[in-house]
């Protein structure tokens, strides 16, 4: 049976092995949504629908297209959240779309990808969901979209774990066709992109390889303390963080005697 992986997993397990441990190993659920996933999360669906439901019979969208697809999308916001999202649209707007002389219909919007990786005689599925796959005129862009108010440049000796996981499994589908790897902060108009190369591919695989031999075998989960810490919900456990760290919840799930499967 091959084990499951998926960015977020890859994500939070580089960021703090314990956390992982505590998410993932003994089942210990976050809230629901914060205020700012649930508009992140109302942002990306409203930009599917600019991009899949326009009916392309023109160049291009007003702007009151963007309005519209806005408010079919906020029913869960508050009214800041509401007002603040439609800023962020008309900005994106005037960015990407105002200024192009057509809008062009992408491969696909909200997308689910699945794949497998090979490793050491291990399968790992590897599945995610990715925001836009684009035409360009020589093969596809993966686009990417970030709600965060952080921006975080792309290195380019280091791979995205998030993107560096959607290029392996989009590469497997489309193959040579894949050409360029986006990142677009909302907020700010800022895009990082790179070429989806060979040498990229290398990259991301053996990061990816590293951390899921690592995630295979952990058996330690020790906490990386930093400043990710001060937001993490599951500092209260925590003891690198708490002199006296909470019991772990009545329905946690049973510590496990070995590692055998990673529930996704």
């Amino acid at each position: 049976m091959p084990y499951e992986l998926s960015a977020t997993k890859l994500q939070v397990y580089q960021r703090c092995p314990q956390a992982y441990y505590f998410r993932y190993e003994r089942g210990i659920k976050q809230p629901s949504f914060s205020n700012s996933d649930a508009l992140g999360t109302a942002l990306h669906l409203a930009l599917a629908k600019i991009y899949w439901e326009w009916h392309y019979l023109e160049a291009k969208p007003g702007r009151d297209w963007i309005d519209f697809c806005w408010s079919a999308n906020q029913k869960k916001l508050d009214d800041s959240q509401i007002y603040e999202g439609l800023a962020i649209l008309r900005f994106y707007y005037s960015c990407f779309i105002a200024s192009l002389p057509a809008l062009h219909k992408p491969v696909a919007v909200e997308g689910q990808i699945k794949a497998s990786l090979q490793v050491e005689n291990l399968e790992f599925s590897l599945s995610g969901r990715y925001d836009r796959l684009d035409w360009l005129d020589d093969g596809l862009e993966l686009i990417d979209y970030k709600s965060n108010k952080v921006v975080k440049p792309l290195e380019p000796d280091a791979v995205d774990l998030q993107l560096g996981l959607y290029y392996l499994a989009l590469e497997q589908k489309y193959g040579k066709s894949m050409k360029r790897l986006s990142l677009i902060y909302l907020r700010t108009g800022e895009t990082f992109s790179f070429d989806a190369s060979p040498e990229y591919k290398e990259m991301a695989e053996e990061t990816i390889t590293e951390i899921a031999l690592r995630l295979r075998e952990e058996c330690q989960w020790e906490p990386a303390s930093g400043e990710q810490c001060a937001k993490c919900y599951y500092a209260r456990y925590c003891p690198a963080v708490q002199d006296e760290p909470q019991p772990l919840p009545a329905d946690a799930k049973p510590p496990k005697p070995l590692q055998l499967v990673l529930d996704f």
